[in-house]
C-alpha cells in the first residue's frame, strides 16, 4: 500500500521500520469510531460548503459500506496499512474514487487520533460503570441475604470485634460506588472534541467544530488545538480509575482466597469458578481470584507506562505518543474481563455462616463491649480497658473465653461486674448495640443496603 505521505520521499519505507512504526494491528479495534467520526465530519465539511452535496453522499455511501463489510467479516483490516485512519482512508478511496481523497480536507490525523481514541474510550468506559453497578447488585444482594451471619472482624488480620457478613461486604458495595464516580467525573473531564485542531494549530477553512462535537455526544470542543492532539491525560485518569477498581478487586480477591481456605472456611466457591489440582485430588484452588489479584498488577504498570510516555515529550504530537493504545487498550481489556468472572463468582459463593459465628466465638472479640459495660456503670474507659485486659490474660491461661468466666473471679476484678455482664457480652448483642451510623448493627445495616440501592438508581 502507499503511503499518503508518500510524496515528500524518494525512497520507500524499510521493511522493518514500516512494521516498527505501524500501529494497525492495535488500533483497529477503534474502526467504529474512526468511520462515526469521519462520517460527522463529511457531514460539517458540506454544512460548510466545503464538499458538494454528491461528494459528501458518496463518501457517506462509501463509509457506510465498508463499516457493514468489516462488522459481517467480508472486509479484513489490510496489515501492510499504517494505521487504522489510513487503512479506512485506502479502501474509502478504492471504492468511491477521488472522492474518497477529499474526505482529510480540515483534519489531520492527530486529531483524528485523538478523536478516535476519545470516542472509544467513552464507550468501553460506560460498559466498566455498567459492569460495576452489577457487581454492586451483586454484592448488596448477598449482603441482603446475610444480614443475620455473624464473624468476627479483623484488624492486622486479628480478630478484632463481631461484625456480620453483610457489613463486610457491604464496605465494597461503597468502593465499587466511588469507583463509578470516580469514571463519571473522568468522563466528564474527556468528553470534548479534539477534532478541528488538525496537525496542531487550527485550519485555514471555515469549519464548524461545535456542529461536529454535538453531533457526537461531546460537551463542547477542546480550546486548545494544540492541546487537543498533545495531551493524553484522560487516559492517564481512566487508568488511574482503572487501578483503583482492580486494587478494590484485588483486596477482595484476597479476602475470598482466605476465607475459601480450610483455614477459614467462611465461604464455598461455586465449582464453576475453582480449579483443581493435576496432582492432588483434594484440591479446589480460587484461581479466578487469585488470577483478578494478579491482574491488578499489570493494569497499575499500564498506568506507569502512559505516565512514563507522556513525561518528557514537548508539545504537540510525538510519535511517542502511539504508545498510548496498547496500555490503555491493554488496562481497559483487563478490567472488563475481570469483572465479567467476579460478578457471576462472587454471585455463586455460598456463606457458612456456622464456621463465621464458630471464629467470631473465639479470639475475645467482645472484650472491647466487656470494657464498654464498666465505662456505662461510671468507671473511666481506660480503667475498664486495663481491667479487661487483666480478665483477657486470665482466659488465656485458663483456656476459656469470657463467656465462660465465673462471676465470681469477675468480681475479684471489679464490684460493677454483675450477672447481666453474659448477656452484654453475647455476640449477639455486641453487634445489635452498635447503633451507629455506618456500623455493624442490624438498623444501620438496613440503612446502607437502602443508600446502595438509592445511589444505584
Amino acid at each position: 500500500m502507499d503511503k499518503m505521505w508518500a510524496g515528500r520521499f524518494e525512497k520507500a519505507l524499510d521493511k522493518q521500520a514500516d512494521d516498527f512504526n505501524s500501529s494497525i494491528h492495535f488500533d483497529s479495534k477503534m474502526y467504529k469510531q474512526d468511520i462515526r467520526g469521519s462520517m460527522e465530519h463529511a457531514l460539517m465539511l458540506c454544512t460548510c460548503g466545503i464538499l458538494t452535496k454528491e461528494e459528501y453522499e458518496k463518501i457517506t455511501e462509501g463509509l457506510t459500506s465498508i463499516l457493514d463489510d468489516l462488522n459481517t467479516g467480508v472486509l479484513s483490516f489490510d496489515m501492510d496499512a499504517e494505521d487504522i485512519h489510513m487503512f479506512v482512508e485506502a479502501e474509502l478511496t478504492k471504492r468511491i474514487g477521488d472522492y474518497g481523497k477529499k474526505l482529510h480536507t480540515a483534519r489531520s490525523r492527530n486529531d483524528q487520533v485523538a478523536l478516535d481514541l476519545r470516542l472509544y474510550m467513552r464507550d468501553e468506559a460506560n460498559k466498566i460503570i455498567s459492569l460495576l453497578k452489577d457487581l454492586v447488585v451483586v454484592i448488596k444482594d448477598k449482603a441482603k441475604d446475610n444480614q443475620d451471619a455473624i464473624m468476627p472482624g479483623y484488624t492486622h488480620l486479628q480478630r478484632a470485634q463481631p461484625i456480620t457478613f453483610a457489613q463486610h461486604l457491604l464496605a465494597y458495595c461503597m468502593m465499587f460506588l466511588r469507583d463509578i464516580t470516580r469514571l463519571q467525573d473522568a468522563l466528564r473531564r474527556m468528553n470534548f472534541s479534539p477534532l478541528g485542531s488538525c496537525a496542531l494549530a487550527g485550519t485555514t477553512y471555515p469549519t464548524n467544530r461545535d456542529m461536529v462535537a454535538k453531533n457526537l455526544g461531546f460537551d463542547g470542543v477542546c480550546m486548545n488545538s494544540i492541546d487537543g492532539v498533545s495531551d493524553r491525560d484522560y487516559c492517564i485518569e481512566l487508568e488511574g480509575a482503572f487501578s483503583t477498581i482492580m486494587m478494590h478487586l484485588s483486596r477482595f480477591s484476597e479476602e475470598i482466597i482466605l476465607w475459601s481456605s480450610w483455614e477459614f472456611k467462611f465461604v464455598e466457591l461455586d465449582d464453576s469458578y475453582t480449579t483443581g489440582s493435576s496432582i492432588m485430588p483434594q484440591k479446589k484452588n480460587p484461581d479466578m481470584a487469585e488470577l483478578v489479584r494478579g491482574k491488578t498488577g499489570r493494569v497499575y504498570g499500564d498506568l506507569m507506562a502512559t505516565l512514563t510516555m507522556l513525561k518528557g515529550i514537548p508539545l504537540a504530537y510525538n510519535k511517542d505518543m502511539q504508545e498510548d493504545k496498547e496500555a490503555i487498550f491493554d488496562a481497559t481489556e483487563t478490567v472488563i474481563k475481570c469483572l465479567q468472572v467476579f460478578i457471576p463468582m462472587v454471585k455463586t459463593m455460598t456463606p457458612i455462616k456456622e464456621n463465621m459465628y464458630k471464629a467470631a466465638g473465639k479470639g475475645f472479640i467482645n472484650a472491647t463491649d466487656l470494657a464498654d459495660y464498666l465505662t456505662k456503670k461510671g468507671l473511666p474507659f481506660r480503667s475498664a480497658y486495663k481491667i479487661v485486659g487483666t480478665i483477657v490474660g486470665e482466659c488465656i491461661k485458663k483456656d476459656i473465653t469470657l463467656e465462660q468466666m465465673e462471676l465470681s473471679a469477675y468480681r475479684v476484678h471489679s464490684d460493677l461486674f454483675d450477672e447481666d455482664l453474659y448477656n452484654e457480652i453475647s455476640l449477639e448483642a455486641c453487634v445489635a448495640k452498635r447503633i451507629s451510623k455506618g456500623s455493624t448493627g442490624y438498623e444501620s445495616v438496613k440503612e446502607q443496603i437502602a443508600y446502595v440501592e438509592e445511589q444505584l438508581k
